[in-house]
């Protein structure tokens, strides 16, 4: 674990737990354990395999995510580099907000740094289909069936770029609740800004943490299990440059009518990262409205993290 404070406190914590994982904590200054040349992040990040990167300052009420940018970006541009140093063949998975941007800051400093493997960068975007989960059953009248129900979400992770695909829900959403437009706005609103009723039910204090841990811990696994033990077949949202599976990315620059570099689709995993990208395949009339509404909020937000320059090394 690697923060600029109390990381060596909580990871001692960790280390309690019966696991047969061996955790350490480095800040700063903390030298590498066999290496005094290398201390702090590139202390922590060396010889790593796989980066969960949670970094930055949380959302506060009044706060979007765009609000977070130029704190967050900053962040993620040194670690980066970090990365890029120690690392440069890790798997990184950010979940640091704004994702629409930080993961296109990660790309253009792994670009520069001449390291950039578009297979091996992933934005997180497991919460939006958990929440998808949790929201659709409670609408349905059963939150005890919240883990049977599967509703892909493509897009981005912010706001109306978030698009959970209702008519693909597995199993189906009842069509009563489809075709009643209050209820099916209202569901899909609650998916996009469900992040906004944990900043207003902390008053201040935060935003979701235990929720994006447990979608971060779902998606980090999935990427272990088929990277490392050879499982395939497993299939997990995730914001993506289209150009680590170049065709089916052209296939589905040409579904959103858009050259964006950047989206949130389903991704085949495996052993090198990103092993396929499935398309966003057939959708209703609202999420065609839906779906233009996201390109045209995500393209802004991937050139300010493709052009974003930071002021100093943190």
């Amino acid at each position: 674990m690697y923060d600029v404070v109390n990381a060596v406190g909580v990871a001692t914590d960790l280390s309690h737990i019966p696991t047969p994982a061996k955790t350490q904590g480095f800040v700063p200054d903390t030298p590498h354990p066999t290496d005094a040349n290398l201390k702090g992040a590139e202390a922590a990040l060396k010889g790593a395999d796989i980066v969960v990167i949670p970094a930055g300052v949380p959302r506060k009420p009044g706060m979007t995510r765009d609000d977070l940018f130029n704190i967050n970006a900053g962040i993620c541009a040194t670690l980066a580099e970090a990365i890029a140093n120690a690392c440069p063949k890790a798997f990184i998975l950010v979940i640091s907000n704004p994702v629409n941007s930080t993961v296109p800051v990660f790309a253009e400093v792994l670009k520069a740094k001449g390291v950039f493997d578009p297979k091996r960068l992933f934005g997180v975007t497991t919460l939006d289909v958990l929440r998808a989960s949790t929201f659709v059953a409670t609408v349905v009248g059963d939150s005890s069936k919240a883990p049977e129900y599967t509703v892909p979400v493509v897009g981005g992770h912010a706001g109306v770029t978030i698009l959970p695909l209702l008519s693909q829900s597995q199993p189906p959403i009842p069509a009563a609740i489809l075709n009643d437009k209050a209820k099916r706005d209202a569901l899909i609103h609650r998916i996009q800004f469900g992040g906004d009723e944990v900043v207003e039910a902390k008053a201040g204090a935060g935003s979701a943490t235990l929720s994006m841990a447990q979608a971060g811990a779902e998606f980090a696994e999935k990427v272990l299990r088929a990277a490392f033990k050879g499982e395939t077949g497993l299939v997990a949202p995730s914001y993506v440059s289209l150009s680590a599976d170049e065709a089916a990315g052209k296939s589905i620059q040409k579904e959103i009518g858009a050259d964006l570099p950047f989206f949130s689709v389903r991704v085949e995993l495996g052993k090198n990262g990103v092993e396929k990208l499935h398309p966003i395949g057939n959708i209703d009339e609202v999420e065609k409205a839906g779906l233009q509404k996201a390109v045209t909020e995500l393209g802004p937000s991937i050139e300010k993290g493709a052009n974003f320059k930071p002021a100093s090394k943190l």
